[in-house]
């Protein structure tokens, strides 16, 4: 599932690529059944609009204006905006299209159908109400201290639960497990002051450094664990074994050696 990086990369795209138009339809694509779509009165609210400015928050992504309102999109696993320009076709599997005035096209692909899409009056509200955390790029070290560091779970679930912190996803809390030699299972009460504050400092380098190759793996440090992520592996950074278990109901991946 695209976490805080990769939905920070569409953002920029879009923000590059789709501002300042007027918009004049949004469209329902092909196969829309069991998707989250706005209905015709909430896409009619956009027409006639621009799209002024962008923001993130975790893992959602808000196209809006000042004033509102705003189209609040959730990438899900597949989900992806592409801009293009008529009179090229918008890609297969596109479920929502924003017509600007000109040529320009803001496609929504989700070939999963496990994103979603909602008009709404603005950020800040959505944010309160789907019971959020602190995006991941800026908490502070005492939201992460009282939120992850009270915690009575597992150190990778207590990464991974939005409510504490949002935008940290499978990927990216075992790449920082994994760098900072931390075990998932490790309890995240029984960490110090000084190892939250590590861990914190250590999260946000990782995903700005993901951020920075428009999250291109292949672009990313041989000794990550990204890029050797599979049971069996050898570790890059001490030669341990990579391997994997079930925690908090998600998969970890970690070094045996290096990890405890």
């Amino acid at each position: 599932m695209p976490e805080l990086p990769e939905n920070e990369a569409q953002r920029r795209l879009v923000d590059r690529e789709c501002l300042h138009r007027t918009i004049e339809a949004v469209e329902l694509g092909d196969d829309v059944t069991y998707i989250a779509l706005p209905g015709d009165n909430e896409r009619a609210r956009l027409v006639g609009r621009q799209f002024t400015e962008t923001r993130r928050h975790g893992k959602n992504i808000f196209l809006g204006s000042k004033t509102g309102p705003w189209m609040a999109v959730h990438l899900g696993m597949t989900g992806r905006l592409i801009p293009f320009d008529a009179p090229e076709d918008p890609p297969t599997k596109t479920k929502l299209l924003v017509r600007f005035e000109g040529d320009r096209r803001l496609a929504f692909r989700c070939p999963r159908k496990l994103g979603k899409v909602r008009i709404i009056d603005d950020p800040d509200t959505f944010i309160a109400e789907q019971k959020l955390g602190p995006d991941a790029l800026t908490i502070t070290k005492r939201q992460f201290a009282d939120a992850v560091g009270s915690s009575r779970s597992a150190i990778k679930a207590a990464l991974l639960d939005q409510g504490k912190l949002a935008g940290v996803g499978n990927l990216w809390s075992d790449e920082v497990l994994f760098q900072t030699g931390l075990a998932p299972t490790d309890t995240a009460a029984n960490l110090d002051e000084a190892c939250l504050e590590t861990l914190l400092k250590r999260l946000k380098a990782i995903l700005e450094a993901v951020i920075d190759t428009d999250a291109t793996y292949s672009k990313l440090r041989d000794d990550w664990l990204i890029r050797h992520r599979k049971k069996g592996a050898t570790c890059r950074r001490c030669g341990g074994k990579i391997d994997s278990a079930k925690v908090g109901g998600r998969t970890a991946y970690f070094c045996t050696s290096h990890q405890s």
